[in-house]
């Protein structure tokens, strides 16, 4: 078998995997389950550690039974992580209208995503349109243009808009969890975007619309505070409540268009998203 043909086939085999709902990992960090394992020691290995008088040696290891992780001191919040995300709230609090909101975006410091980034990509579409959608993070297209969903997955999403009836020229308002495109567009770490969710949350107060599309894993899981991947979520309503109080929205998970370009036998779940959004829209949170 040539390259091609092991690339084609391990292609073939993930897009499976993808379409039969498995989009999750089970660990953080991948494990090679065909690496021989190395064999278990004949014999426990001598105790050569000295104690101080009075004090007894650490018990033999039990080979049937595993050990519990060493007790180690409770570490303090890391700084370089807590200053940033004080600092994005309160300015994303100070920010009256979208336009300062905006300007505070542009001007915020706190995240290394943006010195790595081309553009700061804060919103595209109408805002205060009733639909507001949230997508993940910005794409190579869209870090050179500066706006959202503006690459091969945004012509997906505008096509889909306009099967019901909508479209970011008069009736969409669009936004990501992150104005800064990832390096290599690899997933944001946890980090990132507890720096970026203040500006994201106080984004969705000020443009006050009357439905949320949460589209990709990252956005729904975020905003809902949920742990199920998007394949357990789409199709589904919550109600996103702000952070400070407020009145809750109507939220809507579904795939991020991206999703659908590389698993195109998921469109037909998407296009049910699409038609609750549009009975939701005419008929109100009982249609559902």
């Amino acid at each position: 078998m040539t390259g091609d043909d092991q690339r084609s086939t391990a292609e073939a085999l993930l897009r499976w995997y993808v379409d039969a709902g498995v989009d999750e990992a089970i660990t953080d960090h991948p494990v090679d389950h065909f690496k021989a394992a190395s064999p278990p020691p004949t014999q426990a290995p001598r105790n050569t550690t000295t104690t101080a008088p009075g004090i007894d040696p650490p018990a033999s290891p039990d080979p049937m039974r595993q050990a519990s992780p060493p007790r180690v001191a409770p570490v303090a919040p890391d700084a370089q992580v807590t200053q940033p995300v004080h600092a994005a709230r309160e300015t994303a609090r100070a920010a009256g209208t979208l336009a300062e909101l905006d300007a505070a975006v542009r001007a915020f410091e706190g995240c290394p995503l943006k010195v790595t980034a081309t553009n700061t990509v804060f919103a595209d579409g109408v805002p205060g349109a009733a639909v507001m959608i949230v997508g993940e993070a910005p794409g190579a297209d869209e870090d050179r243009q500066g706006k959202p969903f503006v690459g091969v997955s945004g012509q997906l999403l505008d096509r889909m808009l306009e099967s019901v009836g909508l479209s970011r020229q008069d009736s969409v308002y669009i936004t990501n969890i992150l104005p800064w495109r990832p390096p290599g567009n690899r997933q944001p770490t946890q980090a990132e975007i507890a720096v970026c969710m203040p500006f994201v949350e106080r984004h969705i107060e000020l443009a006050a619309p009357q439905v949320l599309v949460l589209a990709g894993g990252t956005s729904a899981k975020t905003l809902l505070s949920r742990k199920e991947g998007i394949m357990r979520l789409r199709g589904r309503w919550f109600d996103w409540s702000p952070p400070g109080g407020g009145k809750t929205i109507p939220a809507l998970a579904t795939y991020h268009p991206a999703f659908l370009l590389r698993s195109p036998g998921q469109k037909s779940n998407s296009w049910k998203d699409l038609l609750s959004l549009k009975r939701h829209l005419q008929e109100g949170p009982k249609a559902e």
